[in-house]
């Protein structure tokens, strides 16, 4: 078997309105795909190549601060982080600085982790 790209990662959540809210209105994402309806369902986000979804379709699938991140690349980190502070968004470690970028965890209504980051060039 041979990987060639990551399909996409996707979230549980728990309210899907209220998530909505949060990954289109305070990260400014754009739906691409909706399966089910506003109470249970199934959205993704293409984001380039990528597709960010999220999902309360499968009770057994439960939010955790303890799963899987997905790293959301920004044009503007400094103003990125500035826009999450006035949204009340809480970052949970950072921002901080690596030899090869700038990131900071953030967690969505549910608790998931989101990184957001930006390569240095």
């Amino acid at each position: 078997m041979k990987v060639i790209e990551i399909a996409f990662v996707s979230y549980p959540v728990t309210d899907l309105k209220r998530a909505r809210a949060f990954y289109e209105e305070t990260l400014g994402l754009e739906v691409s795909t909706v399966f089910g309806n506003e109470d249970r369902g199934w959205v993704e986000y293409d984001i380039e190549a990528g597709t960010l979804a999220i999902s309360n379709m499968i009770p057994e699938w439960k939010p955790s601060e303890d799963g899987a991140v997905a790293g959301l690349e920004v044009e503007d980190f400094d103003s990125a982080i500035d826009d999450l502070r006035k949204a009340g968004v809480e970052i949970k470690i950072g921002p901080f600085e690596t030899q090869v970028c700038r990131m900071a965890t953030i967690v969505d209504p549910d608790r998931n982790m989101i990184i957001i980051h930006k390569r240095k060039q």
